[in-house]
């Protein structure tokens, strides 16, 4: 008789925390991991849209919440956390993906603009993994996935500097928090985005936005999505041995030695 084998990409039961999830890549990590049956806590600054995109993840038929947190507050993080498991019982996954990008040139680049960008980028992540650790630890397939970026860890791009190393620093954080965390079980990997089709994105101009489209070889932006099923992969059993690793997202953006090459 011929076995019968079955893989399954499923989060069914798990119970994930996604940061800076009101909209963008966040929103659609969010929605990823809702569709593969996971119960997801939306956690953002920003209440309007972040009870918006829950109650559309809800009407989709997803099991969504939203809750008010700041990831630059470790008291915040961890009242996060705690609604977590207090709605759904457990916390699971952590997808540490809240950032900024505000744009300066190198020249005008001030230290508190410096400052807020790690902050918010490589702090907010320091807080998240933190605050959710001790329910992280009580779980039997704990994940932690963070939104880098290709920007920094191997690209660079003119106004981004301060944002390029938040995001280059981030990896270097996995890397030892991966080995550090491995006595719990708890993987923790990154997703390295390209050029996502986002309202941030939009806020850069058409000009910008037709650049990048020229220079993705896929001919086309990303979408949130994109980013969500990567890091549904991050999340799901099957990434069990997989940690301290990095996956770019980018339609072969990063692969061109020039344009003309795309």
């Amino acid at each position: 008789m011929t076995p019968r084998f079955r893989v399954e990409h499923s989060l069914n039961g798990k119970v994930a925390l996604i940061t800076g999830a009101a909209r963008g890549i966040g929103k659609g990590i969010a929605r990823t991991l809702a569709r593969c049956g996971a119960n997801v806590l939306l956690v953002s600054r920003d209440r309007a849209a972040g009870e918006k995109a829950a109650a559309e993840l809800c009407d989709a038929g997803g099991r969504a919440a939203f809750h008010s947190g700041d990831v630059t507050d470790l008291a915040s993080m961890r009242t996060a956390a705690e609604k977590a498991v207090e709605r759904y019982g457990s916390l699971d996954i952590l997808c540490a993906n809240a950032g900024i990008f505000p744009s300066s040139s190198l020249v005008e680049l001030t230290g508190d603009q410096w400052d807020e960008v790690f902050k918010v980028n490589a702090k907010g992540t320091l807080f998240s993994v933190q605050a959710s650790l001790p329910f992280l630890r009580k779980s039997n397939a704990g994940r932690i996935v963070v939104t880098s970026s290709i920007t920094g860890p191997i690209t660079g791009f003119p106004g981004w500097s301060h944002y390029g190393a938040s995001k280059a620093a981030q990896i270097g954080f996995i890397r030892t928090a991966a080995i550090e965390l491995s006595q719990y079980g708890i993987t923790i990997n990154a997703v390295l985005p390209g050029n996502i089709e986002t309202e941030g994105l939009s806020e850069l101009g058409e000009n910008y936005r037709r650049q990048m489209i020229n220079s993705i070889p896929l001919k086309r932006l990303g979408t949130p999505d994109d980013v969500g099923f990567a890091v549904s992969f991050f999340a799901s059993p099957e990434a069990g041995f997989i940690t301290g690793q990095t996956l770019v997202v980018d339609g072969g953006q990063v692969l061109p030695e020039s344009l003309t090459a795309s």
